[in-house]
């Protein structure tokens, strides 16, 4: 067989599988007629004619994303780098302009990143900038979106995913949070220590109160006591004298006794003689007989003055 029919017959294969091509899910193609738009072509198989049509382009349809760092200066000149992540997506019905209108596309959205976060943030003090970056981001996205629907594309959505100050100002606001928290730190120390004081204040208080509460019921309970005693002794005919010289002899005893059990004690009592007991209640006496004197005699001067 002549070999050039070979040839022609392999060249009309070649031509013939050319003249089928696959887009894949999502995906637009863009055909060409002698380099002039001719349709678009969705995902399937498809067929164009060969040697004439030719595919120009292919348009991915997914929602992508661009992350453009921008470089500006915040309201109290603090320079800030800002990332700014844009979701976009060609149009379905678009896809013609997206092609055709727009050389590149990513420098576009670049730009006007740069534009709207520059104009935005020096309004803003780097504080403001962290609060409001919402704000920011619903900027780029309504002035993106205008723009980019003439051109095919939609906006999805606009982020600020990092805001990053100057190392040095980082160290600075670092130092100022520290700062402030040993300031709450030191605040909540002190309110506790004088919360500690008050209480130990009330608790001491209450001590002394109860202390000389319980001090008066003891004295209480100790006249009741001698005053029993110095019945006891009447009824048996013993004078309230006799039976106060008696009472106290005996509890001078009971106080050299309670001394003389604990053998490491140190302490003496002075006097400790027989007639210690004797002479502590004559003392006595001969006090509570004068003081009853000068009473009636201040008590006599005042009722003397009166008649005058």
């Amino acid at each position: 067989m002549n070999p050039i029919y070979y040839a022609f017959a392999a060249l009309a294969v070649i031509i013939f599988i050319g003249a089928f091509f696959i887009v894949k899910q999502q995906t637009a193609a863009i055909i060409e007629r002698f380099g002039r738009y001719q349709s678009i072509r969705q995902s399937g198989l498809q067929m164009k004619v060969p040697l004439v049509d030719r595919i120009a382009g292919r348009l991915s349809l997914k929602i992508q994303q661009l992350d453009v760092m921008v470089e500006t200066k915040t309201l109290d000149d603090v320079f800030v780098k800002i990332k700014v992540s844009v979701q976009y997506v060609v149009l379905k019905d678009k896809v013609y302009d997206a092609f055709y209108k727009l050389e590149y596309p990513h420098d576009q959205i670049t730009s006007f990143v740069f534009d709207v976060v520059r104009a935005e943030v020096p309004k803003m003090k780097l504080d403001d900038v962290f609060v409001k970056k919402d704000d920011i981001a619903i900027a780029v996205k309504r002035e993106l979106k205008e723009y980019m629907f003439e051109y095919g594309y939609d906006i999805i959505k606009t982020l600020v995913t990092d805001i990053d100050p100057d190392s040095q100002v980082k160290a600075a606001m670092n130092r100022i949070n520290a700062a402030e928290r040993e300031k709450i730190a030191a605040q909540f120390e002190g309110d506790a220590q004088r919360i500690l004081i008050v209480e130990k204040a009330k608790a001491e208080a209450e001590s002394k109160r109860l202390q000389g509460q319980g001090i008066a019921d003891q004295r209480r309970e100790i006249a009741r006591g001698l005053e029993e005693s110095v019945e006891v002794l009447n009824k048996v005919g013993i004078n309230s004298q006799e039976a106060s010289a008696l009472i106290v002899v005996t509890q001078h005893y009971d106080t050299l006794q309670s001394i003389g059990e604990e053998t490491n004690s140190n302490l003496i009592l002075l006097p400790n003689s027989p007639q210690a007991g004797s002479d502590m209640l004559n003392n006595m006496v001969a006090s509570f007989t004068a003081s009853n004197q000068i009473g009636e005699a201040m008590k006599q001067a005042k009722n003397k003055k009166k008649d005058e």
